[in-house]
């Protein structure tokens, strides 16, 4: 055999040792809801509308289904196919988490106001549920809480101590995870104890963003499909969207494009920072062997800036696993291989172990780690979720339809007014490896203290 030949056996040995038969390089979602090309995406757009919806994603779907059905044209524009983006990528956890906890907030901004934020967050979180019950969505809702591991002792001791900040404040619930009782929560002995959060969540964002689209249209809400916006102009009391497909005239436009917010809405773009999510799925599993690593079968992430986070598929025997967000890549084929050792590094019980799915989007967050909602004289927008994109997408798209219809809850903590950005940033995040980076030598300095 020649050294060509050898070289390819070995990279053949190799690639079957990590990939499964059926391995595509595609969201694991898109199994059960496959992203579809809109019933009106060939058409002309009409020449007006009562709403224009930028971007088909939770947010923009959620708004337009309620407009719709309050009785007013709304089309809703996506420059992908629908359900191509966050929609049907993310992870699918439900929280009422972000990066700037409790306590952090009450230093900053005074406790009243980060009371306020964590009861959004909680409502927004409570809102899902009742959204999904109230539309009859079939799409694995489940309430099976989140296991935190403390990736230090000193991890564990910010952690406890934040989430007891948290109940004392609002009465949120918590149990801690001693170091000693790890592995009654996860089969790993990477953690130094942790905490169990026992109202969070779950859902299959691909069939709940499918079954979203499917009430929308029924709902009389006209969705184009590979349709980019290039310019939004103001005409007095309206606004005239240039797009790939001609020329919209809406009273109220409606900006939802979160990580994938073109460089053409130019004040919108200034103040996200999108950056790449990573995540793959194993191959089918015995049943015994999730029961093993994962007792509890819950959503699991651990106390880094730049988190791992994992969870068991709610629709058939795979462990989903992601990590190594803001690398910059733009396939995740490359850290297909780096991702299934990090996960076998947590959970030993699954060495050889083979991925059926790798993929990668675009999240966004904000220079403040805050989600924003707001307007622009009638330009509406909900942007920058900061891992929080399903509970909030879904609140901030109720609200954005209130403050449009003029009735109903319109108020949000996280319409402050500003929205910050940051000089000459005009939408291309160079430095989101940077701060990557930073996060992770901040991580290992709060280790050794």
């Amino acid at each position: 055999m020649t050294v060509s030949a050898h070289s390819r056996r070995a990279a053949k040995l190799s690639q079957d040792a990590v990939f499964a038969p059926d391995f595509r390089e595609e969201p694991y979602w898109w199994t059960a809801a496959m992203p579809e090309a809109a019933q009106d995406g060939a058409a002309v757009l009409p020449d007006a509308a009562d709403v224009v919806v930028v971007g088909a994603g939770i947010t923009g779907t959620v708004a337009a289904l309620e407009l719709a059905r309050s009785g007013l044209d709304v089309v809703v524009v996506d420059s992908q196919r629908i359900g191509e983006g966050a929609a049907r990528r993310n992870a699918g956890f439900i929280g009422r988490t972000l990066k700037r906890s409790v306590a952090w907030l009450t230093s900053h901004s005074g406790q009243k106001h980060a009371i306020e934020v964590y009861r959004e967050l909680d409502r927004a979180l409570k809102g899902v549920e009742r959204f999904v019950g109230r539309e009859g969505i079939d799409c694995h809702h489940r309430t099976c809480g989140r296991f935190i591991g403390a990736n230090s002792q000193s991890h564990f001791r910010g952690l406890v101590d934040d989430l007891e900040e948290t109940r004392r404040s609002l009465g949120f619930d918590y149990s801690v995870i001693e170091p000693e009782n790890v592995r009654s929560e996860i089969a790993s002995d990477r953690y130094h104890g942790g905490a169990v959060i026992p109202d969070l969540g779950s859902i299959h964002p691909g069939l709940y963003h499918k079954g979203l689209v499917e009430r929308a249209v029924h709902a009389g809400v006209r969705f184009h499909d590979r349709t980019y916006v290039t310019a939004i102009e103001e005409n007095g009391a309206r606004h005239n969207l240039h797009t790939s497909r001609g020329a919209i005239a809406a009273r109220h436009v409606v900006i939802t494009t979160n990580g994938y917010t073109g460089a053409e809405l130019k004040w919108h773009a200034r103040r996200v920072i999108p950056f790449s999510g990573f995540i793959v799925a194993t191959e089918l599993l015995p049943e015994e062997l999730i029961d093993k690593v994962l007792p509890q079968r819950r959503t699991y992430l651990d106390t880094k800036m730049n988190i791992d986070f994992i969870r068991p598929a709610p629709d058939s025997s795979r462990i989903l696993f992601g990590g190594m967000t803001g690398t910059k890549s733009a396939s995740a084929l490359p850290l297909a291989v780096p991702l299934r050792d990090r996960l076998v590094d947590i959970l030993p019980d699954l060495e050889g172990v083979r991925l059926s799915r790798a993929w990668t989007g675009f999240c966004a967050g904000t220079f403040d780690f805050m989600p924003h909602i707001g307007r622009n004289g009638n330009v509406h927008f909900g942007l920058g979720y900061n891992f929080a994109g399903i509970p909030i997408g879904t609140h901030f798209g109720s609200i954005i339809a209130n403050r449009i219809l003029g009735q109903g809850d319109t108020a949000s903590v996280f319409d402050t007014g500003r929205f910050p950005t940051f000089p000459f940033y005009r939408g291309r995040p160079w430095f989101v490896p940077l701060a990557m980076r930073y996060f992770d030598w901040h991580d290992r300095r709060i280790a050794k203290e």
